[in-house]
């Protein structure tokens, strides 16, 4: 496989632990609250679910390339218009009143394997995210492809929670997200627009070549 296509599958990994969600608001509250060392914690319950929603997704995208470009590509498009939709709600939110983020959690190991493990969001957008970085390499995806690419998606976990923990530390950091949530919030949003449109560019032409 060429490097470039392990190189998109670390990016996914990064892309797709780096996007604000729900976790990721879960984690800039302890770290607020209790600091790296508890972050860091939750980050390592967390990466079990990573890797489980990552090995289906990268599953289910290899099973369709194997299946047939035309498969693939009709899943580039619906994760592609799923991406849209997340970013256009994330872009287009509106403050809460409810705003405190940093609550107490005595188990942030258990906590963050139950965010990873249990998030009913984590497998679209793990496909979504992995389909819109890999939709150019499909030709080249097979099953032998999967345990590479996952130890590259891994690594890709690894870097982005590495600047998480680095983040979370950072007191000007925490007081910068409290006081401007709504814009962090609104700029995933951005970065979801952006994979979403990623991946109707590299699918929408094939099938549109079919009509």
């Amino acid at each position: 496989m060429p490097l470039s296509l392990y190189l998109a599958a670390a990016i996914a990994g990064a892309a797709y632990t780096l996007t604000p969600g729900p976790a990721f608001l879960a984690l800039l509250g302890i770290g607020a609250g209790q600091g790296r060392v508890a972050g860091l914690k939750f980050l390592a319950g967390h990466f079990a679910g990573d890797i489980v929603w990552a090995a289906l997704a990268l599953t289910a995208i290899i099973g369709s390339a194997s299946l047939g470009t035309l498969v693939f590509d009709i899943l580039g498009v619906v994760c592609g218009a799923y991406l849209l939709l997340l970013g256009w709600r994330a872009v287009t939110v509106q403050r809460r009143d409810d705003g405190n983020l940093s609550t107490e959690v005595t188990q942030p190991l258990r906590r963050g394997l139950a965010f990873g493990i249990t998030n009913p969001k984590s497998y679209a957008v793990a496909i979504a995210m992995f389909t819109a970085l890999l939709a150019a390499h499909a030709g080249a995806l097979t099953w032998a492809s999967l345990p590479p690419l996952l130890l590259a998606a891994c690594a890709g976990f690894v870097i982005g929670d590495a600047i998480l923990v680095w983040v979370i530390g950072a007191a000007p950091v925490r007081r910068l997200y409290r006081r401007h949530e709504l814009w962090v919030t609104r700029i995933s949003g951005v970065i979801f627009l952006g994979f979403g449109l990623q991946a109707l560019w590299q699918s929408a032409p094939g099938l549109l070549r079919r009509v």
